[in-house]
């Protein structure tokens, strides 16, 4: 019964669509990062804030929880735009054509503000990161959007504002995208590094020529590949990820 039990288990996970986040650790100039490639013209990337009860989900394990009430699951996953305390978002938010936070353009106070800011859009197998004035002028038709700063790559070319003998080092995390807008790659630092190291990483290590910051001292990563479930001393704000099917529980 056992061995029949297995192999029910083993053919229900090989019928499972693979959650299509390829994660990976990498080192560059001497920092080591965790990175997760999502192909999205393969795997919907999807973003999430509140529960059923209009409340912030907060950590991946509550989001996985609710997930699993749907009998689905969540596989890579990554905070993903910058919160107030009340984890409303500081920036355009929008979720499946639902905008709970409009667009904000002006400079400001904090990381965010420090422009040129950008925003993540997702559209039907396809990812941007979009610099925040062109976004407003172009209005892609996204399905979900969430805004953060600053950027790190912007066409090219790194954050004006960056210094490479900057002294403030975090753990950091972000995502850059691919010029089709096929793939979308998510960074984590394991290491404090600076934002200038950081923006490197993206353009110089990645080739990517587009990429936003998320956040950093609060950077969560949820890969399972990777054996990585961060937990964190506070509730996040936005959370990015790939959801899929639950295993089936066997127990004949």
């Amino acid at each position: 019964m056992i061995a029949r039990g297995l192999l029910v288990v083993l053919a229900a996970l090989c019928a499972l669509p693979a959650l299509a986040a390829t994660c990976r650790t990498e080192t560059f100039d001497g920092a080591s990062y965790a990175l997760c490639d999502v192909d999205v013209t393969q795997e919907k990337l999807r973003l999430f804030l509140y529960d059923s009860s209009n409340l912030p989900y907060g950590y991946f394990n509550t989001l996985n929880a609710a997930l699993e009430k749907q009998q689905k699951r969540l596989g890579f996953a990554m905070n993903a735009g910058m919160y107030h305390e009340d984890r409303t978002p500081v920036g355009l938010y929008l979720e499946d054509g639902v905008e709970r936070q409009s667009v904000i353009s002006s400079a400001g106070p904090g990381n965010f503000g420090l422009l040129p800011n950008g925003v993540l859009c997702l559209q039907e197998g396809r990812a941007d990161v979009i610099e925040t004035l062109r976004f407003i002028d172009e209005t892609p038709a996204c399905v979900s959007a969430t805004q953060s700063g600053p950027m790190l790559v912007i066409d090219g070319a790194l954050h004006p504002r960056f210094l490479e003998n900057s002294t403030s080092r975090y753990i950091r995390n972000g995502v850059g995208t691919s010029d089709d807008g096929r793939m979308a790659t998510f960074v984590i630092s394991e290491n404090p590094v600076t934002f200038h190291a950081f923006g490197r990483l993206f353009r110089d290590h990645l080739g990517l020529r587009n990429a936003l910051y998320f956040d950093g001292n609060v950077s969560r990563l949820r890969a399972p590949e990777l054996g990585r479930n961060d937990i964190g001393f506070a509730p996040v704000g936005p959370i990015i990820g790939v959801v899929g099917p639950l295993i089936p529980d066997e127990t004949d």
